[in-house]
């Protein structure tokens, strides 16, 4: 089985466009770079990414809080589960119960 590739993110048009595992370990690294990148970002492109745990998903759902949302592309392993889990919509708002 092949290793994915390090965690990544990179300004791709109008989007933030997310390479490998979004994990506890990769978002202190990923943090700084999805800031500095953000502004007039209007896509998060999750289209290159192997999984999502739970910091990959409270860095995802933070950076769309602060750019006023954010629609997602792509469907990586993890996300549709955590996404469900904490009530947040697909395009990584809190849903109204």
């Amino acid at each position: 089985m092949a290793t994915p590739a390090p965690a990544s993110v990179q300004r791709r048009d109008d989007a933030l466009a997310f390479t490998g595992v979004l994990s506890r370990d990769a978002v202190p690294g990923l943090w700084p770079q999805a800031l500095r990148a953000l502004d007039g970002a209007r896509r998060l492109d999750l289209s290159q990414v192997a999984a999502v745990d739970s910091a990959g998903l409270a860095l995802l759902v933070e950076l769309a809080a602060r750019a006023g949302g954010l629609a997602v592309h792509g469907d990586p392993p993890g996300l549709d589960g955590l996404r469900k889990a904490y009530r947040l919509s697909p395009s990584l708002t809190f849903a109204q119960a």
